[in-house]
């Protein structure tokens, strides 16, 4: 584990730096309050830190004060180093944020336990940081696809549509939602299998994930029918978007049991107005996909 210390005396910040790395820890050193601001706006700084109360440029508690207004997640553990030993010097420097202190001169033993407190609260913290991030993803993805689930496109939908009012729906801040199906699914199903069905659901997402650009939102909405939103110039995205997303999923092809398997999509595409709602969109949309369906299957058909 790396420990950041923060400490202006050479010797003791030599004698503590020995002491860490003797006990098996990486240690990054520096000799201010400000250095070691700059290191713990990092991506990669240490989670453990050992901060001198008095140093030149910024102390420790305000060093302390800027790292937990920044709200780092997972925080660091932030151990104060100090000879204050005053009852209200202690509770200042719990106030500014410290996890623990120690008073100098140091013992050892006692700097070693409280190091190690401090190390076992960073590994716990990063597994509850890794379970919130592995729920926050469950709750907003597909578990078959990966991709956004009906909840979440649908926010994102709300979200795309408040921000192109916010900027003035035109022809150069417009707004286009595609929904569409695979044609034809349930004889995928009932030929192949349903596990052929998910391989040709999985299969989609991957190609149509991959012909989005980067501000454009893909999700499912459930079965075998999918919604894109996608901001930008009008023509461009009705022209040039979702006539390439339909060409994509009609080049798709699976082989199962030396049999290829072709698919294609019926879209439909609505384009958003100035008093469009996000149901209008959704709708439209869906009333233009059906029409696809009706006229044959893999094409594009917009809303009238």
């Amino acid at each position: 584990m790396r420990i950041l210390i923060a400490e202006d005396d050479l010797t003791a910040r030599t004698i503590l730096t020995g002491i860490l790395k003797k006990w098996g820890y990486d240690v990054v050193e520096v000799k201010d309050g400000k250095a070691a601001w700059d290191v713990l706006q990092q991506a990669d700084s240490p989670r453990l830190v050992i901060l001198d109360w008095m140093m030149p440029k910024m102390d420790g508690p305000e060093v302390i004060r800027r790292t937990r207004a920044a709200i780092q997640e997972p925080p660091p553990y932030i151990i104060l180093l100090t000879s204050k030993d005053e009852k209200g010097d202690v509770l200042s420097g719990f106030e500014s944020g410290a996890n623990d202190y120690v008073r100098k001169p140091f013992d050892n033993e006692e700097l070693f336990a409280r190091v190690k407190v401090g190390e076992r609260t960073v590994e716990l913290q990063a597994r509850l940081y890794e379970t919130q991030q592995t729920l926050a993803h469950l709750a907003t993805h597909d578990p078959l696809t990966g991709i956004l689930n009906r909840r979440a496109i649908l926010d994102q939908l709300a979200r795309e549509l408040t921000r192109a009012r916010r900027g003035g729906l035109s022809a150069g801040n417009g707004l286009c939602v595609g929904f569409f199906d695979i044609d034809h699914f349930k004889q995928i199903n009932d030929q192949y299998g349903h596990q052929t069905g998910d391989e040709v659901l999985i299969g989609i997402s991957r190609i149509i994930a991959g012909q989005l650009r980067a501000y454009d939102s893909f999700g499912r909405m459930g079965g075998d029918e999918f919604l894109v939103v996608a901001p930008g110039p009008e023509e461009e995205i009705c022209v040039h978007l979702f006539e390439r997303l339909v060409a994509s999923v009609a080049g798709y092809k699976l082989i199962k049991d030396g049999v290829q398997v072709s698919v294609t999509a019926s879209m439909g595409v609505s384009i958003a107005g100035p008093e469009s709602s996000a149901d209008q969109l959704l709708d439209g949309a869906d009333a233009a996909m059906y029409r696809s369906k009706r006229d044959g299957g893999n094409r594009v058909v917009y809303q009238k």
